[in-house]
């Protein structure tokens, strides 16, 4: 369809813009100008010089003018157009008609003839269908009388006053009709350059290609008419199906070649369409258009997920604003796969081809730019979604300050970068009783108070020290600059004390919340230590303990002492009691819960969970006893316990036909022990299993840790086949690095996202986040912690493949999991979720 014009602002018109010369520059003034004096000067000239017609005229010298006239008018209403450029130029049978006038007609009458009868005919023209200026006419009429002035001077010259009919008067009338082509073409040249329609290796590649054969015509039908005039007029009868058909012929010439040109320059517009930004393709899309259609504007308006988005661009030509667009505007609605991305809008400059035919090569158009578009929004979705999961990983996503993953690695390199045994401090803080806030107001108007907390710890921090958020109402200032001159012991304590003291009097200023007055108090550990004697990690736990301590004194700041880690009685009787434990055969034992496939219920592989059964106080969970055996000498022969049990059980499931790997975690200290794979494959070997049938899960500081002996020892891990995974995805407590640094084959969301999902936004987009990029990476992404049909159907939603939670089964002792497998795979079959359960599994 056609757009509606655009409307213009209402202006004074002087009679420069009236004629049609408002807007263009000074040297298409200057020519049009130059041109119609010349011409006008010449036409009323010429009649004043005395010429004799030649010898046989066949008209009186009134009737040969008027014949003339007519036949200048008519040569115009029949001619042909070709688009060059952004400009529109016609191919006429003007030679015929100056070859027939020059024997009709005096000589110097037919400058007049021609600017009269090309007058007429462009007016006629103008005022049916193309709604030319007064400029545009008379340069035109003007330029047909120039080249009409020369082929004139040209013919006389040779043919002097030989008869009509003779070779002489014929080889000047042809050398005339190719000095008014050659005219003609030269003036129009020149205006295409000055108005900046085309450049002229086009205009020299086109225009003669398309003139030529025309003018072979004109000559043959100019000359032929001739004769027939002077011989038997009723010849001429003949000419008629004659001309016609050679009408018929050079306009499907043009037709053709304009055809092909189109779709020439639609290929290359179309290929040259970038992949970058959407802004990048609308603006190649606005250039390809003015290209291809030759046309005055272009506009594109693209659909976006708030408003559209237009782009405009403007060819070279009129510029004044009262002036308009010339010809007509086709807009075309760009959809993709039913969903609208836009709309295009060319406004031609003049119909050469049928308008139908422009309409279906602007909807062709329109349908390639449409695909682009599509394609550049999906890129910057994408895009958009890799900057939010890179952003997401080193930012907490309630407050946007640093996570606690960042606090350590960023922490580390600041120590580093700083010199040796300068002080280090890290304060820790905590909400106060901030479960009440919760519990009071709602967990909304908590959010809003950590994100006061957090905006103000941010605007007390100075430059160089690093604000995070480590918990759910723990925050974290690293302080790498201390200055010593005041501390007597040159430690920085004094002054990190100050900062601490600073921190709660900031913060427990009054703060208002959804209408509501309220102040907190905080409690602040405070760790120091100096560079390079330990790591963020250490500093943490450091910073922790005072922080714990500040809580116990009831205290606002409390200060790290290294009597806090001295071993109570009861972790020496826990460290002796685990000693013992390992002796024995029936303590430290194994519970497996296996993940499944979120679709079937398949099993995909299973997990063994650590369990100690104490003697005396019970079945014990890893979080009762596993930093004492993380941090003492226990840790080797504790994991060699839990790999051989792990092994065992899966090579009892295996026997019965079930091929299921079994996932074993890993602590953080056995990646610095460069034998740790020789270890991992004795395991292997005693207990005839492949390496692929063991998933080693990376927990908490092994993903920031950057020392190179964890690279190597998880290279030869990964290199002898064995499967790595990625655990607690998104909590701070893993890192993005260890993908980059190491290839895993597995990538697990962890519970508290599972559990949040449905209900939070900010839980669902991390779910989201990690099963694109672990679809990206190619690895396994399961989903901890799945205990409803609800959260099922959500990770489905998300195209989450793989899921572990009580929904599907609880932990369970290794003599029941082999049956249990082959349940599930059973059930699998029938696409049933059989909920398996272990009464003595916890």
């Amino acid at each position: 369809m056609s757009a509606p014009p655009v409307s213009q602002p209402e202006a004074r018109r002087s009679w420069i813009d009236v004629i049609g010369l408002g807007g263009r520059p000074k040297a298409v003034r200057l020519l049009t100008a130059v041109i119609v004096g010349a011409a006008v000067l010449i036409a009323v000239g010429g009649t004043l010089i005395p010429a004799p017609l030649p010898s046989g005229r066949p008209f009186p010298a009134v009737i040969g003018v008027l014949v003339a006239t007519a036949l200048a008018a008519v040569a115009q209403l029949a001619r042909l157009r070709f688009r060059l450029g952004r400009g529109v130029v016609s191919v006429a049978w003007g030679e015929a008609a100056f070859i027939i006038g020059f024997i009709v007609a005096p000589p110097g009458w037919l400058p007049l003839a021609t600017l009269a009868g090309a007058s007429i005919a462009w007016a006629a023209l103008s005022w049916l269908n193309e709604h030319r200026n007064v400029a545009d006419v008379a340069h035109l009429t003007a330029s047909l009388s120039l080249g009409s002035t020369g082929a004139a001077v040209a013919t006389s010259l040779i043919a002097g006053h030989a008869g009509t009919v003779s070779v002489r008067m014929q080889l000047g009338l042809t050398v005339g009709a190719a000095v008014y082509l050659a005219i003609t073409f030269a003036l129009a040249v020149i205006t295409l350059r000055l108005h900046r329609d085309a450049d002229t290796r086009q205009i020299l590649a086109r225009v003669p290609y398309a003139k030529v054969p025309i003018f072979v015509g004109n000559v043959i039908i100019g000359v032929g008419a001739v004769f027939a005039l002077i011989r038997q007029p009723l010849w001429l009868v003949a000419f008629v199906p004659f001309l016609w058909l050679l009408q018929r012929s050079y306009r499907f010439h043009l037709r053709a070649e304009e055809e092909r040109r189109l779709w020439e320059a639609f290929a290359e517009a179309t290929a040259a369409l970038p992949g970058g930004a959407v802004a990048d393709v609308a603006t190649a899309g606005l250039n390809g258009a003015l290209t291809v259609f030759g046309a005055r504007r272009a506009e594109i308006e693209v659909r976006g997920e708030d408003a559209m988005t237009r782009y405009a661009e403007d060819g070279p030509g009129v510029e004044n604003p009262a002036a308009g667009l010339p010809g007509p505007a086709i807009t075309r609605t760009m959809a993709v796969a039913g969903e609208v991305i836009g709309e295009l809008t060319v406004w031609l400059s003049e119909p050469t081809l049928p308008v139908p035919r422009d309409e279906a090569a602007i909807s062709a158009y329109g349908d390639a730019l449409a695909g682009a578009l599509h394609d550049a929004a999906g890129r910057a979705r994408v895009a958009a979604l890799e900057k939010r999961v890179e952003f997401e990983a080193v930012h907490d996503l309630l407050t946007g300050l640093k996570n606690r993953t960042t606090l350590v690695s960023e922490g580390d390199r600041i120590a580093r970068a700083l010199e040796r045994e300068k002080p280090l401090a890290l304060l820790l803080l905590d909400v106060n009783d901030f479960r009440e806030v919760n519990g009071t107001l709602g967990h909304r108007c908590g959010d809003e108070v950590l994100k006061v907390v957090a905006e103000r710890l941010a605007a007390l921090s100075r430059e160089g020290e690093l604000v995070a958020r480590i918990g759910d109402d723990e925050f974290a200032l690293l302080v790498p600059h201390l200055p010593t001159l005041a501390d007597a012991a040159g430690t920085g304590l004094t002054q990190a004390l100050r900062r601490a003291r600073e921190v709660v009097e900031e913060l427990s200023q009054p703060m208002e919340v959804s209408s509501v007055r309220l102040a907190v108090e905080v409690a602040v550990g405070v760790a120091v230590t100096p560079a390079g004697r330990t790591d963020m990690v250490e500093l943490v736990r450091r910073a922790s303990l005072a922080l714990d301590q500040a809580k116990d004194d009831e205290v606002a700041v409390a200060t790290y002492d290294s009597g806090q880690d001295a071993v109570t009685t009861d972790g020496l009787a826990l460290l002796a009691e685990l000693r013992d434990a390992l002796a024995a055969d029936d303590q430290v034992v194994l519970h497996m819960q296996p993940a499944v496939d979120l679709i079937t219920a398949a099993p995909t592989g299973v997990e063994a969970l650590v369990r100690w059964k104490h003697p005396r106080r019970g079945q014990l969970s890893p979080g009762d006893f596993i930093r004492t055996v993380e941090h003492t000498e226990l840790l080797g022969p504790f994991t060699r316990r839990v790999l051989d049990l792990a092994l065992s059980t899966a090579a009892e499931w295996t026997e019965a036909g079930v091929d299921l790997p079994v996932s074993v975690n890993v602590a953080a200290r056995s990646l610095l022990d460069p034998t740790f794979p020789a270890q991992v494959a004795d395991a292997l070997r005693r207990h005839r299993m492949p390496a692929s049938s063991l998933v080693l899960e990376i927990t908490e500081s092994v993903a920031v840790s950057e020392q190179d002996i964890v690279d190597d020892v998880l290279g030869e891990l990964r290199d002898s086949g064995i499967q790595l995974s990625l655990d607690d995805f998104g909590t701070g407590y893993s890192s993005l690095a260890i993908v980059t640094r190491v290839p895993v084959d597995e990538i697990k969301i962890d519970r508290s996202f599972v559990d949040d999902m449905i209900d939070l936004p900010a839980a669902e987009a991390v779910v989201r986040g990690a099963v694109e990029l672990g679809s990206r990476l190619g690895v396994r992404v399961v989903a901890e912690g799945v205990e409803t049909t609800e959260q099922r159907a959500a990770l489905m939603a998300l195209n989450c493949p793989t899921a572990q939670g009580y929904h599907f089964c609880k932990p369970m002792p290794p003599d029941r999991i082999v049956s249990a497998l082959i349940r599930l795979n059973e059930a699998a079959q029938d696409a049933e979720i059989v909920p398996l359960r272990a009464d003595d599994a916890s």
